[in-house]
C-alpha cells in the first residue's frame, strides 16, 4: 500500500498533538480526533460583530489606564482607517486587539485551559458546523445516535459541505457514544434527534487505551447488564487466503483521497479505480469497493482541474473563482475524509475491544458517501462542461446546470454560480459607473481596441464580445451595458466632458459578496433590470444633452437639408445664377477662391446669411476631380467639413454619401435651369420670328420636345423633393427627437442616407436607370446648344433682312431705285441659302426627339420593372397620358406584368 505523504494535512496535525501532548500516536486519537473537528468548523466568538460596539470597548478600555490620549489617537486612526477602506474584515481586527490587550492576571468567565493537553480535551460544541449550505438525504434510514449533550438543542444545522451529511445505521440502532472526555460520559438523551453531523455520529471510544465500549443505555424500567462485545479482527488482516472487509476499508478511504492502495489501484487504460484480478475476494465485497471506488475517481477528475488551473493566470479572474468554488467543496469532502480516518484510527487502536456494530464497513460508507458522491457527480460534469472555457463563457455554462429539477443540485450550482459570476458583476459595475475596462485576461462581453483613435471612438473602439455574454444576460441588457460604458468614455475623451460620472448618474456600490452576485443576477428582470435601465437612461440622455446644447448636433443636422439637399431654394436659385458665368468655363480654369467669393456673396444675399455663423463658416466649396473635356458644371460641389463629436453621426462614409446627392441633385437643379432658359428663349424669339413662316415647323417641334423634356423634368423634381427627401427627412426628424441615445441617432441617420441613395437611383441596383437618367440629362443640354444654335441662325437672318429692307427704304425716300437687280438677287440667294438650312435644322431636330424619346421609353421600362413601388408610381406621372406606351409595345405587358405583380404581393 502506498504510505503517506510526511507533509499531508493529517500526519502533520498529528504529530502536532503528540508534540502538545507529549503522548505517543496511539494514545492521542481522541485529541486528533477533536483537532481535526475545530480546523473543519467556523468557531468564532459568541458576540455581535459590530465594529462600533469593539471599537467603544477598547477606548474604555484605555480609559480605565488613563490613557487618555492614546485613546484620541485610537479614535482617529479608526476613523481614517474606515475612510481607506484597506481592511475588508475591520472588526476581526479590532476584536483582535481587544482580546490582546485584556490583562490574563485578572480573573476571567471563561473556561480556564491549564494545559495543551486540558486544550485539546475539550469538547467541540455541536452546532458548530463549516458552511450553511447543506441539504439532508431523505431519511429513509432512521439514525440511531443520540445527542452528545442534554444542552444540545439544535438537531440537524445546514452546512452545504460534502462532510455534512447526516447518519445512516444499517443494523438498526447502534450503543450510545461516550464523550470525548476521559470520566464519567453525559446522560443520554430519551430520544433520538435527526440531521446530525456526521463527525459526530460515527462512534468513537472513551478510553485510548483499549478499555471495553460503554454499556447501552436502559431502554426500560429495569436495565440488564450488557453483553459482552464480540471480537473484532485488526485491519491489517489476518494473511488468510480471502481479503477481509476491514483491509478493504483502509484500502477505500486511501481511495479517496486519489491514493492507491494496496488492493484497489488505478488502472491507467481504463482510467477507473480496480481490484486485482488475482486478489482473493468475494464478488459482493468487490462490487461494493468498485461503486466506493467511483468516488475517487471523481475527486481525481476535480483535483486534476483545479491543479491545472489554479495558477494560470491567464485563466481569469473568473476561472479562479470557478477554482475557488471547486475548492470549497473538495475542502467539505476532506472533512468528511478526517473524520473516517480519524474512526479508523480509534478502531485500529482499541482492537479487539472494539464494538463490531460501531465499525466502519463497506455498506456504512456506502450511505454516508451517498450525497458526496452525487455532488461530487454534478461537480465532475460540470468540470467536464466548462474545458475550454473562460469568462462569460464559462459562467454561461455553469447556468447551464442550474437548469434541474433536484433542488439541492440547484442550490449548489447557483452557490457556485454566485463565486463565478461575482467578477463579472465587478467587471460591469465598474464599465457602466466609472467607463472603466479592466479586463487583463478577456474575460468580460466588452471589449475594447486600443489602437483605434479618437475620431473612431463611438463606432470601432468598443464592441461585444457575444461568445462572453453569459447566458443569464440578455442581448438587449448587453447592448444597453455596452453603451452606458462607451457614452461615459464619449463624452470623457470627445466632448472633453470633465463632469464627473457619480454627478451624471447615482452609482451603486460595486458587490463584494458573491450572495449578492447570485440573487441580482437571479432576478435579471428585476433589480439587475432596473439598475441597467437607470444607468442607460441617465447616461443616454446627458450624453444627448450634451450634444444638442454644446455642440448644436440638431442644427448641424438641418444645415445639411437646407445646403447639401438643396433645401434653401432661394440660396440655390441665387447661387446658381452668380455660378453660370463662371460653371460654362472649362474645368481647367476655375480657380477655388472665386468660387469661394461668389458662395458668401451668395450667403449675404439671401436668407442664408441669417443662419448660425458657426454654420455657415463650416459651409465651402469643393472641386471635384477634373476628366477630359468636364466643364465647371461638372466639377462644382458645397462642402460642408464637420470635426469633433460631430463627426460620429456625420462620418466620411456619411459625408461621401452627401456628396453623390448633392452632385445628383445640383444637376437635375441645372436641367431645370437649363429648361427655364429654353422656355424665355421660346418665348422671347417668339414674336420677332413671326416675320419668317418658313420657321414655324422647326419651332413647332423645339416647343413640343421642350413640353416633354419640361413634363419629364418637373415630374422627376417633385419625385425627388417630396416624395424622396421630404417623406425621409420628416422620419428621419421624428426618430431624432424620440432616440434615447447615440445609437439611436446614427442608426436612422443611415437609414434616412440608404434610402435617399436608393430613391435617387444612386445605388448598385440602380445603376442602369441612373445611366438613363443622365442620358436623357444629356439630351436636353444638347437640345439647347441646337435650339441656340437655331435661334442664332435665325434671329442672324431676321437682323439682315430688316438692315435689307431698312436700306431699301431709305434709298426710296431719297427718290432712288431701293434695290438693284443685282442687290434684289444677291439678297434671294442669301434667304434661299437660309431656307435650305431649314430642312437640316428639322432633322436635327426630329433625331434628337427620337434619341430623347428611346431613352424615356427604356428609362419608363426600367422603371416599371423596379420592385420599388415608389419608382413604379413615377413611371405612370411620367407617362401619365400612355404617350410613350402607344410608340412602345414593349411597355404595355410590363405595365400588365407589374399589376400582376402588385396583386400577387398583396
Amino acid at each position: 500500500m502506498a504510505t503517506l505523504d510526511q507533509k499531508s494535512p493529517n500526519v502533520l496535525l498529528q504529530n502536532l498533538c503528540c508534540k502538545i501532548t507529549g503522548k505517543s500516536e496511539a494514545d492521542v486519537a481522541l485529541q486528533f480526533q477533536y483537532a481535526v473537528r475545530v480546523i473543519g468548523s467556523n468557531y468564532a466568538p459568541t458576540i455581535e460583530r459590530d465594529e462600533f460596539l469593539v471599537s467603544e470597548k477598547i477606548k474604555k478600555e484605555l480609559l480605565k489606564q488613563r490613557r487618555e490620549a492614546d485613546a484620541a489617537l485610537f479614535s482617529e486612526l479608526h476613523r481614517k482607517l474606515q475612510t481607506q477602506g484597506v481592511l475588508k474584515h475591520r472588526w476581526s481586527i479590532l476584536y483582535l486587539l481587544l482580546s490582546l490587550c485584556e490583562d490574563p492576571r485578572k480573573p476571567s468567565n471563561r473556561v480556564p485551559v491549564c494545559s495543551y493537553g486540558a486544550l485539546l480535551a475539550q469538547g467541540l460544541p455541536r452546532d458548530v458546523h463549516s458552511t450553511t449550505f447543506y441539504y439532508a438525504r431523505p431519511q429513509s434510514l432512521p439514525l440511531s445516535y443520540p445527542e452528545r449533550s442534554a444542552t444540545a438543542h439544535n438537531s440537524s444545522m445546514a452546512t452545504s459541505g460534502i462532510g455534512s451529511m447526516g447518519a445512516f445505521t444499517i443494523n438498526g440502532p447502534g450503543p450510545t457514544p461516550p464523550s470525548l472526555l476521559t470520566g464519567p460520559g453525559p446522560q443520554a438523551v430519551g430520544e433520538s434527534m435527526r440531521g446530525s453531523h456526521l463527525a459526530w455520529t460515527l462512534p468513537v471510544s472513551s478510553s485510548p487505551s483499549g478499555a471495553a465500549a460503554a454499556p447501552r443505555p436502559p431502554s426500560g424500567p429495569s436495565s440488564s447488564p450488557a453483553p459482552r462485545l464480540p471480537q473484532r479482527p485488526r485491519r491489517d488482516g489476518d494473511g488468510s487466503a480471502e481479503i477481509g472487509e476491514a483491509a478493504l476499508v483502509r484500502d477505500i478511504l486511501y481511495v479517496f483521497q486519489g491514493i492507491d492502495g494496496k488492493f484497489i489501484k488505478m488502472c491507467s487504460p481504463e482510467n477507473c479505480y480496480k481490484i486485482d484480478s488475482k486478489v482473493p475476494l468475494c464478488k459482493s465485497l468487490r462490487d461494493t469497493s468498485s461503486r466506493l471506488a467511483e468516488l475517487g475517481w471523481l475527486h481525481n477528475k476535480i483535483r486534476k482541474y483545479t491543479d491545472s488551473h489554479s495558477l494560470d493566470r491567464a485563466f481569469g479572474l473568473v476561472g479562479q473563482s470557478f477554482c475557488a468554488a471547486l475548492h470549497q467543496e473538495l475542502k467539505e469532502y476532506y472533512r468528511l475524509l478526517s473524520v473516517l480516518h480519524a474512526q479508523l484510527q480509534v478502531e485500529d487502536d482499541q482492537g479487539v475491544n472494539m464494538s463490531v456494530d460501531n465499525s466502519l464497513t463497506l455498506k456504512r460508507l456506502l450511505v454516508w458517501t451517498y450525497d458526496p458522491k452525487i455532488r461530487l457527480k454534478t461537480l465532475a460534469a460540470l468540470v467536464d462542461y466548462c474545458q475550454g472555457r473562460k469568462g462569460g463563457e464559462l459562467a454561461s455554462a455553469v447556468h447551464a446546470y442550474e437548469k434541474t429539477g433536484d433542488p439541492h443540485m440547484r442550490a449548489l450550482i447557483q452557490h457556485i454560480l454566485g463565486l463565478v459570476s461575482n467578477p463579472i458583476l465587478n467587471f460591469l459595475y465598474r464599465w457602466i459607473y466609472d467607463g472603466e475596462l479592466e479586463d487583463t485576461y478577456h474575460e468580460f462581453f466588452v471589449a475594447s481596441d486600443p489602437a483605434v483613435k479618437t475620431d473612431r471612438l463611438w463606432h470601432d473602439k468598443y464592441s461585444l464580445r457575444k461568445s462572453m455574454i453569459p447566458s443569464f444576460i440578455t442581448m438587449d441588457q448587453a447592448r444597453k451595458v455596452l453603451l452606458i460604458g462607451k457614452s461615459i468614455n464619449f463624452l470623457h475623451q470627445v466632448c472633453h466632458d470633465r463632469t464627473p460620472p457619480g454627478k451624471i448618474m447615482p452609482a451603486s456600490k460595486s458587490t463584494d459578496s458573491p450572495k449578492d452576485a447570485a440573487v441580482l443576477f437571479t432576478d435579471l428582470e428585476g433589480a439587475f433590470q432596473s439598475k441597467i435601465d437607470a444607468a442607460y437612461f441617465e447616461t443616454s440622455k446627458y450624453l444627448l444633452d450634451v450634444l444638442n446644447k454644446n455642440y448644436q448636433l440638431l442644427e448641424h443636422l438641418q444645415a445639411m437639408r437646407r445646403y447639401l439637399l438643396l433645401g434653401q431654394g432661394d440660396f440655390i436659385r441665387h447661387l446658381m445664377d452668380l455660378l453660370k458665368p463662371e460653371l460654362v468655363r472649362a474645368a481647367t480654369t476655375l480657380y477655388q477662391h472665386n468660387l469661394t467669393g461668389i458662395l458668401e456673396t451668395a450667403v449675404r444675399a439671401t436668407n442664408a446669411q441669417f443662419d448660425s455663423p458657426e454654420i455657415l463658416k463650416r459651409l465651402d466649396v469643393r472641386l471635384l476631380e477634373v476628366s477630359p473635356g468636364d466643364t465647371g458644371w461638372d466639377v462644382f460641389s458645397l462642402d460642408y467639413h464637420v470635426e469633433g463629436p460631430i463627426a460620429t453621426v456625420f462620418t466620411r462614409e456619411c459625408m461621401s454619401h452627401y456628396l453623390r446627392v448633392f452632385n445628383f441633385l445640383w444637376r437635375a437643379k441645372r436641367m431645370e435651369y437649363i429648361l427655364t432658359d429654353i422656355w424665355k428663349g421660346q418665348m422671347c424669339n417668339s414674336k420677332l420670328l413671326k416675320s419668317m413662316p418658313e420657321l414655324s415647323g422647326v419651332l413647332h417641334q423645339c416647343h413640343l420636345l421642350a413640353s416633354e423634356m419640361v413634363h419629364f423634368i418637373h415630374q422627376m423634381q417633385y419625385y425627388v423633393t417630396f416624395e424622396v427627401l421630404e417623406c425621409s427627412w420628416d422620419e428621419l426628424w421624428n426618430k431624432v427627437l424620440q432616440a434615447q441615445d447615440l445609437d439611436h441617432i446614427i442608426a436612422a441617420h443611415d437609414v434616412f442616407l440608404d434610402t435617399i441613395i436608393s430613391r435617387c437611383l444612386l445605388d448598385v441596383n440602380n445603376r442602369s436607370l441612373l445611366n438613363q437618367l443622365r442620358a436623357v440629362f444629356d439630351q436636353i443640354i444638347e437640345f439647347q446648344n441646337a435650339q441656340d444654335t437655331l435661334y442664332r441662325s435665325a434671329l442672324e437672318e431676321l437682323q439682315l433682312r430688316i438692315q435689307f429692307e431698312d436700306k431699301k427704304r431709305q434709298r426710296e425716300e431719297m427718290g432712288e431705285w431701293g434695290v438693284t437687280a443685282e442687290q434684289e438677287a444677291e439678297e434671294n440667294r442669301r434667304v434661299q441659302e437660309f431656307k435650305d438650312t431649314i430642312p437640316k435644322m428639322c432633322s436635327q431636330l426630329r433625331l434628337l426627339t427620337h434619341f430623347y424619346q428611346g431613352i424615356v421609353q427604356e428609362f419608363l421600362r426600367l422603371l416599371m420593372t423596379c420592385s420599388d413601388e415608389s419608382l413604379q408610381f413615377l413611371s405612370f406621372r411620367l407617362d401619365f397620358n400612355e404617350h410613350y406606351k402607344a410608340r412602345d409595345p414593349r411597355l404595355r405587358p410590363s405595365l400588365g406584368a407589374t399589376r400582376g405583380r402588385r396583386s400577387s404581393n398583396i
